[in-house]
């Protein structure tokens, strides 16, 4: 089974909450927001987005990566580890 199929209830729900964010942008521009408030919104939305693809990057290292029973040969767990980190810090 696939981790986004196995964490889907997860996944939707910030998938969600990012629905959200993406309106209040629409509602600000509607309402003529001024630009702080835009920026603020804006950087919100690519923070949860960036927060969202991390953790499905993660998620696909752990299981396609470094899972030794499904993969032989797999990474090590140390090596994902520090890929998963590099990931994360690049998606900040």
């Amino acid at each position: 089974m696939s981790h986004t199929i196995r964490d889907k209830q997860r996944l939707l729900a910030r998938t969600r909450r990012i629905r959200g964010q993406v309106e209040a942008i629409e509602r600000a521009l509607e309402g003529e927001a001024d630009c702080e408030k835009m920026m603020h919104l804006l950087a919100g939305v690519r923070g949860a987005i960036a927060g969202l693809m991390a953790e499905v990057v993660e998620d696909h290292v752990r299981s396609h990566l470094v899972d030794e029973e499904m993969h032989p040969g797999a990474l090590k767990a140390d090596a994902a580890a520090q890929l998963i980190d590099v990931i994360r810090t690049y998606l900040k």
